[in-house]
């Protein structure tokens, strides 16, 4: 059983799409958002989305830098977690646009006070403000704070969107199909609307990115960061601390800061690319779960995705590997490994899109392809191995 596994957690989560395999799939199965009929105004030239999701874990580890640092403004980064979490799925259907919010808090109110509450509130819309820059318009309208000790030890971060969009506007990816290239575009580095550096880690795996890079000292000085019930070989087994610091292209930086990165949004991208390229456009995904697996739920029929010319994965992941020992497979099925969201499209199509994401200082390149098949099947080519995932 892997690491990731032995600490309660899972990359293809397994037992919640059992769990929700008689509900209903929505108006287009393939889609990467569920899509709806027009509930609110009945309206059958339209849908309706409503989708969820939240920091995760990552809230732990931004919990021990405050800690650690006494820096609250952390918690802003939390706060565009969740919401680039929802909102890139939003992307991978084609909505980027006049999109509302509702904020999901639970904390501890006897370790979070209302410091970190503000932080996360206040750094939610001046997100939402930057966005608007792009044309990309998200409407705050409150939500939940809980204070529920009872139930969870730090805090959880979670939100959700709502959007009411055309359907002649939608990607549902039923048109992907043999003959695609797949542009990647990275997760990492430093795009035009970012402040600083991006190590690309997202907010998935950080059950794993924590635990296996930081020190025994966190598990000792936090108990309240982890699972009691664990077994005290999978926890904080790491090398580092949170102030420990790396050079990455010239720039110091400290490893809390890399795990703390906040999740890169594509939208001020996605809005010009879906402005400029729609009709070529056959399918969209989000590396999240699953990492560089993600996309193999969402094919329209049986299929091989090749992916042959990946970006070297950033340091971040060269860190965590370095650190758990974890193999290839594992990394490639739990982490980005550096590139966070993929399109599906024609050759002459993608070299204009891999121009717009240089506009925005996004590295992006042709990363794979796709091949007529039997079986639906996955082949990621790192620099050192060849690996092969069926569905």
């Amino acid at each position: 059983m892997s690491l990731y596994a032995q600490r309660g957690v899972s990359a293809q989560k397994e037992e919640v799409h059992a769990a929700i395999q008689k509900l209903d799939q929505g108006l287009y199965p393939d889609a990467f958002c569920k899509i709806y009929p027009d509930f609110l105004c009945g309206d059958a030239d339209w849908v309706n989305i409503m989708h969820a999701d939240g920091a995760g874990t990552k809230s732990i580890l931004a919990y021990l830098y405050w800690k650690e640092t006494g820096d609250a403004s952390v918690w802003k980064g939390i706060a565009q977690d969740a919401v680039a979490m929802n909102l890139d799925d939003l992307l991978c259907v084609g909505i980027t646009n006049n999109i509302l919010f509702s904020s999901t808090i639970d904390r501890n109110k006897l370790l979070i006070p209302g410091e970190v509450l503000e932080q996360i509130i206040n750094g939610t819309q001046s997100f939402f403000d930057q966005l608007r820059l792009f044309d990309v318009n998200i409407h705050y309208l409150g939500g939940e704070t809980a204070d529920v000790g009872d139930v969870v030890r730090t805090i959880a971060v979670n939100g959700t969107m709502t959007a009411r969009w055309p359907k002649n506007k939608l990607i549902t990816n039923e048109k992907i199909k043999a003959g695609n290239v797949i542009v990647g575009f990275a997760s990492f580095g430093k795009a035009n609307y970012e402040s600083e550096y991006n190590s690309g880690l997202g907010s998935n795996g950080l059950t794993s990115a924590r635990h296996d890079v930081l020190t025994k000292r966190y598990g000792t000085t936090y108990p309240e960061t982890f699972e009691p019930s664990l077994n005290n070989s999978v926890v904080y087994l790491g090398k580092n601390g949170m102030k420990d610091i790396v050079n990455i292209d010239g720039h110091e930086i400290s490893i809390g800061k890399l795990l703390l990165s906040p999740t890169r949004t594509y939208a001020p991208l996605m809005k010009r690319l879906l402005d400029k390229y729609f009709d070529a456009v056959d399918g969209v995904i989000h590396c999240s779960g699953g990492g560089q697996t993600k996309c193999m739920k969402y094919l329209p029929t049986t299929l091989k995705i090749i992916k042959d010319n990946l970006f070297e994965a950033p340091p971040i992941f060269k860190l965590i590997q370095d650190n758990s020992g974890a193999d290839d497979r594992e990394m490639y099925q739990v982490f980005n490994m550096g590139h966070r969201l993929e399109i599906f499209t024609d050759a002459i199509t993608a070299q204009k899109m891999i121009q717009d994401a240089a506009d925005l200082g996004i590295d992006s390149r042709i990363i794979g392809k796709v091949e007529a098949s039997d079986k639906k099947e996955l082949l990621i080519k790192t620099t050192s191995n060849e690996l092969i995932y069926t569905y």
